[in-house]
């Protein structure tokens, strides 16, 4: 067992971290397409450091995180043989994009849409390797919001963490089911009542900027959420797990060249995260405690935070708004099961195609789904982990096809 060094300052004053300038530059420069020409020749030098065999992992303080620091804080790493670095807290995700395409880090953890953002938009060789969760978001509202559903947010300033995340695009797809229209702009530009205006903000800045009245509302992963609740006076409008059920969200990352050079060393890390994921699902108040503040230090949150992160989702008490409308799927509030079923990612696509972000998406129009699922996701090592950790794969699905499913979104 360890103890997390990791430091949890707000400033974050590493190499890692941006300050809100560059942060702001690095946004707009990734989103508009230009990844390699951010990270300039000098960035990429670094790989290197990714190919001694340490795994060097790069996460953001959010529970997506956490079969990357399960498997740190348990030593699984240790025992499949490997050395594992100590893991390092990013604030936001140019930044953490940033470490990893320039070799900082060999193993992390991404939004979902990212990784096909920068594989067909960068041809930056990123291979998605397994789920690092399901589930695990929401719709959170300010306390004087008296928002019950989506059609109720026109005229709403919305955050969300990336354009290309799970949370915008479900968001907007709930947006324009209930009528309204999601817009990009400057947040003191009018705003129309059939309208919502949706912004990037880190994670970490979301809660603050609720409670200080700069935005309405925002969509991201735990345990932002239920720190909105407990920190913010925020509500629950809708958990994300609801509309798409156990939908991924963020996923384990390693650079192709990696995986196709060093096998066994992919093999050994796979199954370390396979294991964490089994416990982290089957000690979800302990493993919570464990990635607070008040345990080991993984994430900047106090124990009551993260254990209502991972464990809280009644549906009375999610009754107004009805955040929890189809009990019947029997999931939690986050859920831990690796395997990147192809349909998702198909869904995924076509979903894509349909969301708002800034930036140019020409790479979007015409990338088929089923080569997206072939292409993107290498599934060999996570399907021979789960032969060693059969428990790990999700409960109730077809013992004849286990590695199928048929999506279900129910806005």
């Amino acid at each position: 067992m360890v103890k997390c060094n990791c430091n949890h300052d707000e400033s974050l004053d590493n190499e890692y971290t941006l300050d809100k300038g560059r942060r702001r530059f690095m946004l707009d420069s990734l989103a508009a397409g230009g990844l390699a020409a951010t990270l300039g020749t000098a960035g990429m030098m670094r790989q290197a450091m990714a190919s001694d065999g340490v795994v060097r992992i790069g996460y953001l303080p959010i529970t997506d995180a956490t079969p990357l620091l399960v498997a740190h804080a348990n030593g699984y790493f240790e025992e499949e043989g490997l050395d594992v670095a100590e893991p390092k807290l990013i604030r936001g995700w140019s930044s953490l994009v940033e470490g990893f395409t320039s070799g900082h880090f060999n193993l992390v953890h991404l939004l979902n849409p990212i990784p096909i953002w920068m594989r067909y938009n960068n041809d930056f060789p990123v291979k998605l390797m397994a789920w690092a969760h399901i589930n695990g978001s929401a719709l959170l509202m300010s306390g004087s919001s008296s928002a019950e559903n989506f059609s109720d947010l026109g005229g709403s300033q919305i955050a969300v963490p990336y354009w290309y995340s799970v949370h915008n695009t479900l968001l907007q797809m709930a947006l324009r089911q209930a009528g309204l229209e999601p817009v990009i702009q400057e947040q003191s530009a009018p705003l129309g009542d059939n309208q919502v205006n949706l912004l990037i903000l880190p994670p970490p800045d979301m809660a603050p900027a609720l409670a200080g009245g700069q935005i309405d509302g925002y969509t991201v992963a735990e345990p932002f959420n239920a720190a909105g609740e407990n920190l913010a006076n925020g509500r629950l409008l809708r958990f994300t797990g609801d509309i798409w059920k156990n939908h991924p969200c963020c996923v384990l990352c390693m650079n192709e060249n990696d995986v196709e050079a060093k096998p066994e060393w992919t093999q050994k890390v796979m199954n370390a995260l396979v294991r964490a994921e089994l416990y982290a699902q089957t000690n979800k108040e302990a493993t919570a405690r464990m990635l607070s503040r008040d345990g080991k230090g993984y994430l900047p949150m106090p124990e009551d935070v993260v254990v209502k992160a991972m464990t809280h989702y009644d549906p009375d008490d999610y009754a107004s708004p009805d955040a929890i409308r189809h009990e019947d799927w029997s999931t939690g509030r986050i859920d831990f099961s690796p395997y990147p079923y192809p349909s998702a990612t198909r869904q995924l696509v076509k979903s894509m195609n349909q969301t708002l972000v800034s930036g140019d998406t020409t790479f979007l129009k015409g990338l088929d789904p089923d080569f997206v699922a072939r292409d993107l996701v290498d599934d060999r090592f996570v399907k021979k982990a789960l032969e060693k950790y059969p428990d790990a794969h999700l409960p109730g699905m077809d013992s004849a096809n286990p590695w199928e499913r048929e999506e279900v979104i129910k806005v």
